[in-house]
């Protein structure tokens, strides 16, 4: 038994020399390109590029059809005892729909969204909405720092309004003043107010350029990203794309299969030293079979939904407000922390308050974006993520990365290095989840602060 571990150890290590030569990438960028994502061909004249005020509104006739389509939502019983583990629990969600018909006030969260600045920009004939918020008050002689700041799925622009005060008015919200931020969140086009594209291939790439194009037009050389989910990959393609421009990149989520590190889960729990693990690591992802792959086997299953076909359950969800409800919340509940699942009402309003919950629905369910948002899935996971050039490379941009204990998959801090070896901050952050700015807006906004003074230290 002791010779064959022994095998297998050697087997390894070779193994991971030989990949080392092999990978030793060059840095090298993503090619920059261009893209026209409009109806139609491409005009031949030059691209509107004055930014718009924009307002959100809503109507009594949008709340009326919503509230008409409510009351006709027609629910299975649930299984006795299933709680979250067959997915949403319709006993649960008869409490929902009934806060969401009789108490939310959707006009009331059109005030809170419209609190902060609303733009609109053509880039690559597609309409971009985003919010540009600037500091409230600046220490004498200080220019604010960029930051642009990219949601994921099923998320949107929302979840980053809580964190904003901690970035942008650090000192009225019990942090220092020595790092002042200016925030540019947009929304992915196909998502919320950004207008989807069409034609097909629309995919992260495409998403980085218009992103990176807009920090331009704001007047923006170099500044900071930030993301998590798609956001943390989009970044990371800024970063690939034009890395003179970003100053820093900072992750609460990373896309790092690509690794030999990866090849070693099977035996990381047995030699955790050898392969760079650390005591946090080992209790973040064993037992391998129930904390990963169990775990993205039981998760993962509307990945390969709208990675095939999204519009065939589009269809469904972008009809029924209810329907929608469930397919969203599902995600805000196990994804937060995957025990939630154990619980008759998946735990939601233990972390969010239902009129937050409602308000991220609101945002797909008026502007009719779900399909869309489910097509970035196939666009990007269509072919193979191992397809993309960009998953091959590495990312030579100062990085912190912020490891939330919740997270759908742990990354020890050797997998983040290997994809991004300029990381310079890496955190186990004390609890959260996947929507970690949504639930955890303090602690996020403190890593970041964190990541910025360790690189401008430098």
């Amino acid at each position: 038994m002791g010779v064959m571990w022994l095998e297998i150890l050697l087997t390894s290590v070779l193994g991971f020399v030989i990949y080392w030569f092999v990978s030793r990438d060059k840095e090298e960028t993503l090619p920059l390109e261009d893209g026209w994502w409009g109806p139609g061909s491409r005009p031949t004249g030059r691209e509107d590029e004055s930014i718009r005020p924009f307002k959100v509104e809503t109507s009594d006739e949008e709340i009326n059809d919503l509230h008409q389509r409510i009351d006709k939502a027609r629910l299975t019983p649930p299984l006795e005892d299933s709680r979250f583990h067959y997915g949403f629990n319709s006993n649960y969600l008869k409490q929902i729909v009934s806060y969401w018909r009789n108490e939310f006030d959707w006009k009331k969260q059109v005030e809170i969204l419209n609190r902060y600045p609303h733009f609109k920009t053509k880039i690559e004939g597609l309409d971009i909405h985003f919010i540009h918020v600037k500091p409230p008050q600046l220490p004498s002689g200080r220019t604010p720092k960029p930051l642009l700041m990219v949601h994921g799925w099923p998320g949107s622009f929302y979840e980053f309004y809580k964190i904003i005060p901690f970035l942008t008015d650090p000192k009225s919200h019990g942090l220092g003043d020595e790092h002042v931020f200016e925030v540019i969140c947009p929304c992915i086009p196909g998502y919320g107010f950004s207008e989807a594209s069409s034609k097909k291939g629309f995919n992260t790439v495409a998403t980085a350029r218009i992103f990176y194009k807009l920090m331009l037009r704001l007047g923006f050389q170099e500044f900071y990203v930030q993301g998590g989910d798609w956001g943390a990959l989009i970044c990371t393609n800024i970063a690939q794309l034009v890395p003179s421009h970003v100053k820093g990149l900072h992750l609460n989520m990373a896309f790092v299969l690509r690794s030999f590190y990866t090849l070693t889960l099977p035996l990381g729990r047995h030699f955790a030293g050898l392969f760079g693990y650390t005591h946090k690591d080992v209790e973040l992802m064993y037992p391998f079979k129930e904390k990963i792959f169990y775990s993205l086997m039981r998760e993962s299953g509307y990945m390969h939904i709208q990675a095939t076909k999204p519009d065939t359950v589009g269809c469904a969800l972008n009809d029924s407000p209810v329907g929608l409800a469930a397919y969203i919340l599902e995600k805000f509940s196990t994804w937060t922390k995957s025990e939630f699942r154990d619980l008759e009402d998946g735990g939601l309003e233990r972390k969010f308050s239902l009129d937050d919950l409602l308000t991220n629905i609101m945002l797909y369910w008026t502007t009719g974006s779900i399909t869309s948002s489910q097509r970035f899935y196939k666009e990007n996971l269509g072919q193979g993520y191992m397809a993309h050039k960009h998953e091959r490379m590495k990312v030579y941009v100062p990085t912190g990365f912020a490891a939330f204990p919740c997270e759908l998959l742990h990354a020890p801090e050797n997998w983040v290095k290997f994809k991004y070896p300029k990381l310079i901050s890496y955190s186990y952050m004390p609890r959260g989840g996947h929507f970690a700015a949504f639930e955890e807006p303090q602690l996020l906004a403190q890593d970041i602060r964190k990541f910025v003074g360790l690189l401008e230290r430098q």
